[in-house]
């Protein structure tokens, strides 16, 4: 048997490693995200501070959409809030100032989880980190928006509007301000779904064929997340099915443009 028949083994690849990789212990990665949730904890504090300094504006922005509703039906007074236990008002505020600190500190606190995962990513999935943060972000603030300025006054006109002589309406804050911030966080999550399909796509999980081809049962799904996220009535329900399945043939559409680019020979 000659030199040239015997075939050498290539040793086994090994897989790469992120950059910057260090090894670590349990305990280690424990008391780096200790100290990590601690910075994010301490960033929220004045955040916090600064929603409970504006917390009756807080509280004015939250009931404005209620008030054309209630101009619109001619109902009797304005469209006032009220409580029946002593601590309600109270914990109102601080409920509505520890989600705005969330919010207004929302930076420094994806920043903490940002360095808390950093150290195990690769160059490329580094680089679409931030462009997929903002864009959560974005959207989310869109979802909120649409909410707030489109669907929320018109809905309150349709609940309201069967309330009569012997069925008056009167809001309570402890009915109110959680039905109220379940919504706006609902249609920011609705808004959230091209970003989700696009990561999908990216990360290789499924193709723009693939996502095209369950749109007919998306269509079915999203009919049925609507009616579970919303009060109910058929405007509300409408009003994010549509976004619903618009913004999923969005993020189909954002799926066949990545296909495109991964395919287009580098230069």
């Amino acid at each position: 048997m000659t030199s040239e028949q015997i075939q050498i083994p290539e040793p086994p690849q090994l897989p790469p490693v992120p950059e910057e990789d260090q090894e670590m212990t349990f305990f280690q990665h424990l008391n780096e995200l200790r100290s990590r949730l601690l910075r994010a904890i301490v960033g929220m504090i004045p955040a916090v501070a600064i929603g409970w300094f504006f917390k009756k504006e807080i509280k004015d922005f939250l009931v404005a959409p209620l008030q054309p509703a209630w101009e619109k039906l001619n109902l009797p007074g304005h469209a006032v809030l009220r409580f029946s236990g002593p601590a309600d008002a109270f914990m109102m505020y601080m409920k509505n100032s520890l989600i705005a600190g969330v919010l207004l500190a929302s930076p420094w606190i994806f920043w903490q989880l940002w360095m808390f995962i950093a150290p195990g990513l690769y160059k490329k999935e580094k680089a679409l980190a931030v462009p997929f943060i903002i864009a959560s972000t974005v959207c989310f603030a869109g979802g909120a928006v649409f909410g707030y300025m489109l669907v929320f006054p018109e809905a309150f006109t349709v609940l309201l509007g069967f309330s009569d002589e012997t069925l008056v309406a009167t809001m309570f804050v402890k009915d109110y301000m959680p039905f109220f911030r379940r919504m706006l966080l609902a249609f920011g999550i609705v808004f959230e779904v091209p970003v989700i399909v696009t990561f999908l796509a990216g990360a290789g999980i499924v193709t723009w064929q693939q996502l095209l081809k369950f749109s007919r049962w998306w269509i079915v799904c999203a009919a049925f997340i609507s009616m579970m996220l919303t009060p109910q009535d058929v405007y509300t329900m409408v009003m994010m099915l549509i976004p619903l399945v618009l913004l999923y043939y969005v993020g189909v559409g954002c799926a066949y443009l990545i296909s495109v680019f991964q395919k287009k020979p580098a230069a």
